[in-house]
């Protein structure tokens, strides 16, 4: 168990989160993100399974099948797609895929992208490019219950960092996005 080098990591993610969202105008979700990492259901978890160089969720779902930290975390934290999907009020037959993402606050979509920057920046360190967390989404995209319009902006975003760099992307989101 490696309960100081998942503290460093989380902490060190966390602090890059909020420094991404203060640069934005989410004061409040930048001082509140990733709390539920703290608590013993989580962080217990990411102690025992900790690797360093990604997330210790992914080898506790290897050992397990499914990953307990996971699910506890998703389900209290807004910024994640998962907290969004919920049961189509379609039938059956008009939609036979009975669980849909639905449309997240902008304010999450935008804290979902710092997210995505900081988990790319904690776990490539030295090797981060601004491409990173685009190349980090498209991999799994197609398994992504999103709803439309925030698949669209998030999307908009990660190339906006991968084509424009952070310091472009970050001014959009706070004036155009945000408008802040």
């Amino acid at each position: 168990m490696n309960w100081l080098g998942h503290l460093r990591t989380i902490n060190h993610h966390k602090f890059l989160v909020m420094k991404y969202c203060f640069r934005v105008g989410l004061y409040r979700q930048g001082l509140f993100h990733d709390l539920s990492k703290y608590s013993p259901s989580e962080f217990l978890v990411g102690a025992r399974y900790f690797q360093g160089n990604r997330s210790p969720n992914d080898a506790e779902r290897l050992e397990k099948g499914f990953s307990s930290a996971w699910l506890h975390h998703k389900g209290r934290n807004k910024h994640h797609l998962e907290y969004w999907i919920d049961y189509s009020l379609q039938t059956i037959e008009e939609n036979p895929f009975p669980l849909i993402g639905m449309e997240m606050p902008v304010r999450y979509v935008v804290e979902m992208f710092c997210d995505r920057i900081a988990a790319s920046k904690t776990y490539r360190k030295d090797l981060y490019q601004d491409r990173d967390p685009f190349e980090y989404y498209a991999k799994s995209k197609s398994k992504y219950l999103l709803h439309p319009n925030s698949r669209d902006l998030l999307e908009k975003l990660l190339v906006m960092l991968r084509d424009r760099g952070e310091d472009e992307t970050f001014h959009f989101i706070r004036t155009q996005v945000l408008k802040k």
